[in-house]
C-alpha cells in the first residue's frame, strides 16, 4: 500500500517538524526501501508484488512503477484503509488463483527498519496460522497477512468495525477474531514513521 509522495500532500505531522519537501523525500526513500525488501524475496519465487497506489491517475502510475521496476498495480481508490484493502484482495483474487498463490501480505511504506526477514518469517507463520499482525508503536500494525482461509470467505472479518487512524485499529482488529476459531500470531513491534518523534525514538 503506497502513497505518491506529493508536495504537502504526504506526511502530513511530518512537514510540521521538517517541512513539506524534507517529508515527501522522506516518503519516497522509505517506498523505495519497502519495495527494495520486497523485490528481494520476489527475485527468489518466494512472493508476487502488487503495489496499490493512492495519489495518482493510472497514466503516472505506470510511470511511477516502471520506475520501481514493479510490474503489476492497482489505484486503491476510495474509502477508509479497511475499504482499500478489501478491493486489493477482491481486485487480486484472480491472479492469485490463477497462481496457485493462498495467502496475501500487505505492508505500508511506513518503516525504515522492515528487511526481507520480516516477510520470511511471516510466509513461514502464515503455514500454521490464518491470521498474522505486525504492531506499530502507534496502536495499529505495519503488515497484516491473510491466510486462504480468511480469504475465501470471510474477507471483511479483519476490516470491519475498526476505526482507522486511532491508537485501537490492533485491538479491534484482534476483537474481530475474538468469537472465531482462527489462529493468529504477532511479530515484533515496529516503528511507523509519521511525526519527528517517531524518527527520534528509533536512535
Amino acid at each position: 500500500m503506497a502513497k505518491w509522495h506529493a508536495f504537502g500532500r504526504c506526511k502530513t505531522r511530518l512537514s510540521k517538524d521538517i517541512g513539506k519537501s524534507n517529508s515527501a523525500k522522506v516518503q519516497s526513500v522509505m517506498t523505495k526501501h519497502t519495495i527494495s525488501v520486497a523485490k528481494f524475496l520476489q527475485e527468489n519465487k518466494l512472493i508476487d508484488i502488487s503495489i496499490a497506489i493512492s495519489g495518482l491517475g493510472i497514466g503516472n502510475c505506470k510511470r511511477w512503477t516502471r520506475e520501481l521496476g514493479i510490474k503489476k498495480f492497482n489505484l486503491q481508490g476510495k474509502g477508509c484503509l479497511g475499504e482499500k484493502m478489501k478491493r486489493q484482495i477482491i481486485i487480486n483474487k484472480k491472479f492469485c488463483a490463477r497462481h496457485k498463490i493462498k495467502n496475501i501480505i500487505f505492508i505500508g511504506t511506513d518503516l525504515p527498519d522492515l528487511c526481507h526477514q520480516d516477510l520470511l518469517i511471516t510466509l513461514k507463520e502464515l503455514q500454521q496460522n490464518d491470521l498474522i499482525l505486525g504492531p506499530s508503536n502507534d496502536g495499529g500494525y505495519w503488515l497484516i497477512g491473510l491466510s486462504e482461509k480468511i480469504m475465501s470467505s470471510h474477507i471483511y472479518l479483519p476490516f470491519i468495525n475498526i476505526k482507522w487512524g486511532t491508537e485501537n485499529v490492533l485491538q479491534n482488529t484482534i476483537d474481530n477474531f475474538a468469537t472465531t476459531k482462527f489462529k493468529y500470531k504477532f511479530l515484533d513491534k515496529k516503528i511507523d514513521i509519521d511525526t519527528i518523534i517517531d524518527i527520534e525514538n528509533r536512535k
